[in-house]
């Protein structure tokens, strides 16, 4: 049905408004008594072997879905009914800032795929833990965490540990985002030095906690194999919990979409969706292998159905998370993905 009927209705407004609409309808939808249990019968698989415990927690399966979606932690009760095993919010940032000029959010039907460069915007880290106490389904959710345009780099490790603490009591794990390409000069953070001092000045914060959260990195697609390399390095010395590759990419090669309509959506902005797949999946093998599979790897980027799914699971990654291919592909792939798992079982 939401490919069919509700996709071709969605995809005639602006990507962006739409985003919105369909968080409202959602959201009225599940004020009706018997909505959630519906979507829980129609897209949630649960089957013990579906379990996964990494980096210390047990996940009711390895289909998660990636930040990005629900940046301010409006919907995570009713993304939970819809079969994913877990929730990431954000990014979200220690002060709200409304992010780059519109427009910001483009859709390339032709690759299945979306370009952004929407720019961190969020009501801000406070705003999302207001909403997060009122979690009223069991679903384990992670923290992604960046910095404010107008902090510098310089300032950026204060950033990250103010949302660190503020967010701590409310999420399950936390992932530290240096590699979206819409924050100018973000993946700088991504070189060796500073990112070694980040990662470490917040696992020595987690450290003193009583129950401390894992922390993990995400990086862009775009890295060559020696600085993958540095990333190994880096969370093998400072004990980071593991990984999530990828990003979106900044690379516009070989696309299906015209070139006209390219030129006027411009250079700037992340690509997610099916053109992303191989490189992420190229990503995800060479951190499991080069590291002897020293940490778990959270695999995103053009995952569209359960085969490319399992290609990741092939590739070594521990868990998925989707994104794209949940807006084009809707609810019914998270099953499709649990139940393909299944059956390979």
């Amino acid at each position: 049905m939401y490919k069919r009927i509700l996709r071709p209705l969605l995809f005639q407004i602006d990507p962006e408004k739409v985003h919105h609409l369909t968080f409202d309808l959602v959201r009225f939808f599940f004020k009706i008594p018997g909505i959630s249990l519906l979507f829980k019968l129609l897209y949630r698989v649960k089957d013990k072997r579906l379990e996964r415990k990494v980096f210390g927690i047990t996940f009711p399966n390895p289909v998660g879905l990636a930040a990005g979606f629900d940046k301010d932690a409006r919907l995570f009760n009713e993304l939970s009914c819809m079969g994913f095993g877990f929730v990431e919010i954000g990014t979200l940032t220690p002060k709200p800032q409304p992010g780059n000029d519109k427009p910001r959010l483009f859709r390339l039907r032709e690759d299945e795929a979306i370009i952004n460069r929407m720019g961190f915007n969020n009501e801000g880290v406070e705003a999302a833990v207001a909403r997060l106490k009122n979690r009223k389904e069991k679903v384990i959710i992670g923290g992604n965490i960046g910095k404010n345009k107008v902090t510098s780099n310089e300032d950026a490790v204060k950033d990250y540990e103010y949302s660190f603490e503020v967010l701590f009591d409310y999420v399950d794990y936390f992932v530290v985002n240096v590699s979206s390409p819409n924050t100018p000069n973000l993946r700088a953070l991504q070189d060796k030095e500073p990112l070694t001092q980040l990662l470490r000045t917040l696992k020595e914060r987690n450290f003193k906690k009583s129950s401390p959260k894992p922390i993990l990195l995400k990086i862009a697609p775009d890295l060559t194999n020696e600085q993958l390399d540095d990333v190994i390095s880096i969370l093998k010395d400072v004990k980071i919990e593991g990984i999530i590759a990828t990003n979106t990419t900044i690379s516009r090669s070989g696309l299906k979409t015209d070139q006209a309509v390219l030129d006027q959506i411009g250079t700037l902005g992340g690509l997610s969706g099916k053109p992303l797949h191989k490189r992420s999946v190229e990503v995800v093998e060479y951190l499991v292998q080069k590291s002897g599979n020293a940490f778990p790897v959270i695999a995103v980027g053009g995952i569209h159905s359960a085969e490319d799914a399992m290609e990741m699971f092939r590739a070594g990654a521990a868990l998925v998370q989707l994104y794209t291919g949940f807006i084009y592909e809707g609810p019914a792939l998270v099953s499709a993905i649990n139940k393909k798992l299944l059956k390979e079982k």
